[in-house]
């Protein structure tokens, strides 16, 4: 128990809550930030992989960039675990596959991946029960989409 615990008491965990497409955005904002750092290219690579997306097709560019400033608020506040904790509790089952690929491809999609990258899929899979032939077929996939 630390200090501030001892004297406030026991702090209670908030719980925060998305709806689908702020817990997709969240994963992904994750993935580019496993690496300990995030660039603006990295962002905006997070937006051209949404914008894709049937689920993000109807956010203008001003809605999107506050659901970005919540996410990156959360992420500096609380921390990857808490944020990776309220997205997968809010992310639809059918949308785990998807949010566990657009992972990879923005993880793999600068030609590397760090250890910490690598241990944060490993954590991502399991956080979200993918099935491991659909990780793996997921994973072969990204590599090649991302070889050239």
């Amino acid at each position: 128990m630390g200090l501030f615990d001892q004297v406030l008491g026991t702090r209670q965990s908030t719980s925060i809550s998305f709806n689908p497409a702020e817990a997709f955005a969240a994963i992904a904002l994750i993935a580019i930030a496993s690496d300990g750092h995030f660039s603006g290219e990295e962002v905006d690579l997070i937006n051209t992989s949404l914008r894709r997306m049937q689920l993000f097709k109807s956010y203008p560019t001003d809605v999107l960039q506050r659901m970005y400033d919540k996410l990156f608020g959360i992420l500096r506040r609380d921390g990857i675990p808490v944020l990776l904790a309220s997205a997968k509790a809010s992310l639809p089952f059918e949308l785990r596959e998807s949010a566990f690929a657009i992972a990879t491809d923005l993880i793999l999609s600068d030609g590397t991946v760090t250890p910490e990258e690598e241990s944060f899929l490993n954590d991502l899979c399991h956080a979200l029960d993918i099935n491991s032939a659909i990780a793996m077929k997921i994973v072969e996939v990204m590599l090649i989409k991302n070889r050239g």
